[in-house]
């Protein structure tokens, strides 16, 4: 299964996500929108936890673009400016999923630092939103289009690195 071998690599410093292919060569690289607080392991902290992960699920294949997840399921709303003015205070997670798990214990696995407990995604956000700077609470934000080219390109458990 040749999606298996691809790998991605998030750059905190350069709010930048990689899909590198089997030969650790760049396929293609996205602007993203990692977390307001920095970088952290912490439940409760609103960080975006570093280490290496694995996508432990992709979640929303065949949905339509812009539809809004709670819990990781369709609303049954798609996300529009007016939607998003009336309810300013919700962290939209749109269109795609992809749910991060933890590879090390004691470090981003397992007690008060699981990544995969703490809900730590790759999803897409509303258009609005600003990529390139931190801005989430902890997930790790793209645009809907990129975030549906990334989701047809990987498979679950695909390997996920997120460098400071």
């Amino acid at each position: 299964m040749p999606r298996m071998e691809k790998k991605i690599r998030i750059s905190i410093s350069d709010q930048s996500l990689e899909l590198l292919n089997k030969a650790g060569g760049l396929e293609r690289r996205y602007a993203i929108s990692t977390a307001a607080n920095g970088v952290g392991e912490a439940n409760g902290s609103y960080c975006t936890p570093r280490g290496r992960h694995i996508v432990r699920a992709k979640i929303g294949a065949g949905q339509p673009e812009n539809t809004v997840f709670v819990r990781r399921r369709p609303t049954g709303e798609i996300y529009t400016p007016e939607l998003g003015a009336r309810f300013p205070e919700r962290d939209w997670i749109l269109t795609r999923i992809l749910w991060l798990s933890g590879c090390e214990p004691g470090f981003n696995r397992l007690g008060e630092v699981d990544t995969m407990r703490r809900f730590i995604y790759i999803h897409g956000s509303p258009d609005t939103v600003a990529m390139g700077a931190p801005g989430s609470h902890g997930c790790v934000r793209m645009r809907n289009a990129d975030v549906m080219d990334l989701f047809e390109r990987v498979a679950a458990g695909t390997p996920v690195e997120i460098v400071a």
